[in-house]
């Protein structure tokens, strides 16, 4: 162990600490702006710079090992006076529009402005680094006028995910974190997943904000529905101040009749639809053996990086539609039908965790209601944001139930939102249905965690099913390349973009893995408190296939909820 002093108080921590850590281990707050407790030390900023006892100059807090018997001071004049000077030297070069920028009152560099008791006029002339403003990306927009070159949207974007769309250009001054060649982020490989807003401390990389597009469809007296994903009931308290993992769904059902929507419909619903067509999908393929291992195309992100990056094996995806556009195809086919309702008067809404399902509504493919079967899709951070501006006291809000006939979901449909979770959920469906038997365990901890891969081997009915569960994209270059070779051992992988599954999703509040793992706890904590844990059990799912459907990859459900997909690989050029 080190022992050392920080600001008069004795500390002891292992060695290689920082002293950044150091000092929290004495609840020591050290402002930074670079630093991100996931990522790699960069010290790029130099806003923690502390002092220590024989040092001239002042090192980065984030960046130095504690050695033995050091003094630090972490406030003292001297280190206010060199913070204060950075944090002036920053903001000539950040617009000063904080008003209506869309990270106002969550901007990091407004948080340490003010913690910095920045309240006099700035000495050094404001200019401005690059004003490139590109709205092109229906999912994430940039304006470098506000990047402070923190370089973390460079390592999520490259060593989480593998896509390497955002990279440093020019040196000095000139600086600039760009896609390449100068393009429109809507031409490149950019897979919208969002972990690049999910890490920028300022509002240089933020979400598209649709939420007016909502308003004035409300305004032109449409028929409001709107569904919500399994991860939002976790997350979307979260964003508006309450503890990481609280559940508040029948809140979130109040808030969404209060802002204008007629029917609030459950997304859990249409997860127990996917399980239905892609495990009989899965069963199919394992009888062929045609086109093995099927891989889970739920996540947009993932279809996107695989038809850019993995072109050449999207007949290994299941053609099931995600749960957003199975729900959007039923609600503007058999709900429009049953309700008498003219599908062109429907708005069809979803909210997501997700910032790439603005663009999978937006794909051409998703239009077989005969309209365009999702409208608009709006993040939990843009629902946040809708409820504030409506006034609404979230907390004294009485919790109501989803509408029928689609407000019932099963547990395996709950977990959808984590990693592992559209695994699980298949896995109980295939087991009882291969078997005949009923499942005495629902649990399959094999396939739960937070690893970046995890494998595991099951026996159903005689036979060896052999799984992989991957997120952050990263980790699937590996899968992808086995099976190109031929000599992938799997059967069945899930994949999802976001670390965490989709309560790690761009459309979160920002996220740390210390909270993905208390939302994590809290989606299977729903899962074992629901009266029906597998898809196949849920009666609306079957009055659905009885009613309308037929039956799973019947001659309907295979028109209404499959898709196909194209190659990408153009963007790569």
């Amino acid at each position: 162990m080190i022992h050392l002093t920080i600001d008069g108080e004795a500390v002891s921590v292992p060695e290689g600490t920082t002293i950044l850590e150091a000092a929290k281990h004495l609840n020591v707050h050290i402002p930074t702006l670079c630093h991100h407790e996931d990522q790699a030390v960069k010290a790029v900023c130099r806003i923690c710079v502390v002092e220590v006892e024989g040092q001239k100059l002042l090192p980065a807090a984030c960046s130095t090992p504690v050695t033995e018997g050091m003094d630090v001071k972490t406030a003292s004049p001297k280190v206010i006076k060199a913070r204060k000077n950075i944090m002036e030297l920053i903001l000539a070069r950040h617009p000063q529009d904080c008003l209506v920028c869309s990270k106002n009152g969550s901007c990091e560099l407004q948080k340490v402005a003010k913690d910095l008791n920045m309240n006099k006029p700035n000495r050094y002339e404001m200019q401005v680094r690059d004003s490139r403003f590109d709205d092109s990306s229906p999912s994430i927009v940039r304006d470098m006028s506000k990047c402070i070159l923190c370089n973390r949207c460079v390592e999520v974007c490259s060593e989480k995910q593998g896509v390497m769309v955002m990279a440093k250009e020019n040196r000095g001054f000139d600086t600039v974190i760009v896609p390449p060649y100068g393009k429109l982020l809507v031409d490149t490989s950019c897979v919208n997943c969002g972990q690049c807003v999910q890490v920028c401390p300022v509002g240089a990389l933020s979400v598209h904000d649709d939420t007016e597009k909502i308003y004035d469809e409300i305004n032109m007296g449409k028929y409001m529905t709107v569904q919500i994903a399994p991860s939002v009931r976790i997350t979307l308290a979260e964003s508006l101040g309450y503890k990481p993992g609280t559940v508040t769904t029948g809140k979130i059902v109040h808030a969404l009749r209060k802002i204008g929507f007629h029917k609030v419909f459950d997304s859990d619903f249409s997860a127990d639809l996917t399980i239905m067509e892609e495990g009989t999908e899965f069963l199919k393929r394992m009888e062929s053996g045609e086109n093995l291992p099927l891989i889970t195309s739920c996540c947009p992100a993932w279809v996107k990086y695989c038809e850019t990056y993995g072109y050449e094996q999207l007949n290994h995806l299941s053609t099931a539609k995600s749960p957003q556009q199975m729900f959007g195809a039923v609600i503007k086919t058999f709900f429009a039908e049953k309700e008498k309702i003219d599908p062109a008067d429907i708005c069809s809404v979803s909210v997501m965790p997700c910032t790439a399902k603005k663009f999978e509504c937006k794909r051409k493919e998703f239009h077989d209601s005969g309209f365009q079967d999702v409208d608009i899709s709006i993040t939990v951070e843009e629902l946040a944001r809708m409820i504030r501006t409506a006034g609404i006291h979230f907390d004294d809000l009485e919790d109501q139930e989803f509408d029928a006939p689609f407000g019932l979901g099963s547990g395996a449909g709950q977990i959808f939102g984590s990693t592992g979770g559209v695994m699980e959920a298949a896995l109980r469906t295939v087991y009882e249905i291969l078997t005949g038997k009923t499942l005495e365990k629902l649990e399959f901890t094999q396939v739960r965690g937070l690893e970046g891969i995890r494998e595991a081997a099951l026996e159903i009915n005689g036979k060896e099913i052999r799984v992989a569960i991957v997120h952050g994209l990263k980790n699937v270059e590996g899968i992808l390349e086995q099976i190109k070779a031929g000599r992938s051992p799997y059967h069945f992988i899930e994949v999802m973009a976001c670390e965490g599954g989709c309560i790690g999703g761009g459309g979160n509040t920002p996220k740390t893995m210390a909270k993905v793992r208390k939302r994590q706890r809290a989606i299977y904590e729903e899962d074992r408190k629901l009266p029906i844990r597998k898809s196949h059990e849920n009666i609306y799912v079957k009055k659905l296939y009885e009613e309308y459907l037929g039956e799973p990859l019947g001659e309907k459900s295979h028109h209404l909820l499959h898709t196909t997909y194209h190659s990408r690989r153009d963007l790569l050029r």
